[in-house]
C-alpha cells in the first residue's frame, strides 16, 4: 500500500512549496492523516488476525479509508499534473498564464537560450535587443557575479536597483539612417525681390543661401562575460535577462547624450546649443539656424511666475503649435506650487486619463536628465520637441557570442549606432535661472 511519487511530481510537489499553493497543499496533508488513519487501522486489523478475530466492522472501515485515499489521491494527482503544466508555460522568472508566448516567440526564445548556453545555431539568431556598457563577468563560483542564479532552490527573482531613464525617444522624432552619418540641408533664405515699373530694368535679385548641417553619431557596446558552467546550471531566463540588463543600459546612456551629450563619439544633446556653446564652435560646426533663444527666469536662483510667461510668449505663434514644458520630477514641485497673484496655482490637473497636466494652458511632461533649479542651468524647456531634436537609429542591437577569447569565460559583445541633434532650434526655447537684478 505504500504510495511512490515520480520524479517528475516530486519536482511539482517542490514548485507548490516554493508556490504557496494552498490547494495541493491541503490535498497533500488530508492524504498523510488518511494514510495516518490507514496504517493504524490496517494495524489493528493485523492484531484481529493475529488472535483469529475477525471484527466486520475493522474490515469494512478499512475498505472506506482504502477507498477515501483513493479519491484524495486521485484528486492529488490531478492537481500536480496542472501544476506541473502551469509551471511548463511559464517562464523561470515567474510569469502567470497571460505570460505565454506566441508560437513565433517560442521558437526565437528556445533559439536564442540554446546560442547563449551553447553557441549551436549561431547563424540562426538575429537578437534586436536594445543594450548597454555591463562588463562585469558571471560565474557560479562567485554568488555577486551570478553565482545566485544557479542554487539548488532558490527565489527565481531578481529585485532590480532603481534607473533614471530619459523618456527622449518618446518626445523627439525618431529615424532611422543607413551610411556613415546624416547630413541636412538648411534653406536660408535670402531671395530679394523689387517693385518695378510696367517698361523698367529689372536687374538680378539675389538668391536663396544653403546651407548644411552634419548631425553628431556614436556607437555604444556591452560586452558581458559569463562561464560556460553558469549558462549551462543557471535557472535565470539568460535571453529576457541579458536582454533587460542592456535596455536598461543603453536607454540610460542614450537619454543621457539627447540631454546634454557634448557630440564627441556620441549625440549632441539638446542643451548644447546655447549661444555660448554654438560661438565657441568653428563656424562650419555650429547650426546654420543658429542657437536656441534663452528666457530668463527673473530671478537669480529660481523659477517666477512671470518668468513662465515671458518663456510661454516668446515662441513666436506660428512655432508654437504641439509645444509643452520639459523640466525634471523636481522642478515639477517647484512649479506645482507655484501660485497666482489670486492665490490659485499655475499648475492644473490632466482633463482626461493619459493626457499631461497643464501649466498656463500648456502641457508639461517629465523629462529626465533635465538639471535642478540652480544659478545659470536651463531647468526648463519650452517647445515642440518632436519639431526641435531628432534621434538617428543607423544600426539596431547586434550581439556577437565569443567563446574563444578569454576561456572559460563567453563573451557577449552587444552594440548598436544611434545619432541625435538639434533639428530646427526655431522651435525650442531654454529657461535660464538668471537675472535677479
Amino acid at each position: 500500500m505504500t504510495q511512490h511519487v515520480s520524479p517528475r511530481k516530486a519536482r511539482g510537489i517542490v514548485a507548490v512549496r516554493a508556490d504557496g499553493s494552498s490547494d495541493v497543499t491541503k490535498l497533500f496533508a488530508d492524504l498523510n492523516k488518511d494514510w495516518e488513519v490507514f496504517k493504524a487501522t490496517m494495524s489493528q486489523k493485523d492484531a484481529e488476525i493475529a488472535a483469529r478475530f475477525d471484527d466486520v466492522v475493522t474490515t469494512d472501515k478499512l475498505k472506506r479509508i482504502e477507498e477515501g485515499i483513493g479519491e484524495t489521491n486521485a484528486r492529488y494527482e490531478a492537481e500536480i499534473d496542472k501544476l506541473n503544466a502551469k509551471l511548463a508555460a511559464m517562464s523561470v522568472n515567474g510569469g502567470g498564464e497571460g505570460s505565454q508566448l506566441s508560437e513565433a516567440d517560442r521558437a526565437y526564445k528556445a533559439t536564442f537560450e540554446e546560442w547563449f548556453r551553447s553557441g549551436d545555431g549561431e547563424s540562426n539568431v538575429k537578437a534586436a535587443i536594445r543594450a548597454g556598457e555591463i562588463t562585469a563577468a558571471y560565474e557560479v563560483g562567485d554568488d555577486s557575479k551570478g553565482g545566485y542564479t544557479a542554487p539548488i532552490e532558490w527565489d527565481r527573482t531578481i529585485t532590480d536597483e532603481r534607473v533614471e531613464i530619459s523618456p527622449m525617444r518618446r518626445f523627439a522624432s525618431v529615424q532611422s539612417v543607413t551610411g556613415q552619418g546624416f547630413t541636412k540641408l538648411y534653406n536660408l533664405h535670402g531671395t530679394t525681390s523689387a517693385w518695378v515699373g510696367e517698361t523698367a530694368n529689372r536687374p538680378q535679385t539675389d538668391g536663396s543661401v544653403l546651407a548644411t548641417y552634419a548631425f553628431s553619431f556614436g556607437e555604444i557596446y556591452a560586452m558581458p562575460a559569463a562561464t560556460e558552467r553558469i549558462l549551462e546550471d543557471s535557472e535565470i531566463d539568460m535571453a529576457a535577462w541579458l536582454a533587460s540588463e542592456v535596455n536598461i543600459e543603453f536607454a540610460y546612456q542614450e537619454g543621457a547624450a539627447f540631454i546634454n551629450g557634448e557630440g564627441v563619439n556620441k549625440p549632441k544633446g539638446i542643451l548644447r546649443y546655447d549661444a555660448t556653446t554654438e560661438t565657441a564652435l568653428p563656424a562650419a560646426q555650429r547650426h546654420p539656424l543658429g542657437p536656441i533663444s534663452e528666457v530668463l527666469t527673473g530671478d537669480a536662483n529660481g523659477l517666477t511666475a512671470d518668468g513662465l510667461i515671458d518663456l510661454i510668449y516668446d515662441l513666436p505663434e506660428d512655432r508654437s503649435q504641439g509645444a509643452a514644458l520639459y523640466a525634471n520630477r523636481k522642478t515639477h514641485a517647484i512649479i506645482r506650487k507655484m501660485k497666482d497673484g489670486q492665490d490659485n496655482y499655475l499648475w492644473q490637473p490632466p482633463f482626461q486619463t493619459g493626457q499631461p497636466a497643464q501649466v498656463l494652458g500648456q502641457p508639461i511632461h517629465e523629462l529626465a536628465g533635465m538639471p535642478d533649479v540652480a544659478a545659470g542651468t536651463i531647468p526648463v524647456l519650452f517647445g515642440n520637441m518632436a519639431q526641435a531634436y531628432r534621434i538617428f537609429d543607423r544600426v539596431g542591437m547586434s550581439v556577437l557570442r565569443d567563446p574563444y577569447t578569454n576561456k572559460p569565460y563567453v563573451l557577449f559583445y552587444t552594440r548598436k549606432r544611434v545619432g541625435g541633434g538639434m533639428w530646427n532650434p526655431e522651435w525650442m526655447r531654454y529657461h535660464r535661472v538668471g537675472d535677479g537684478s
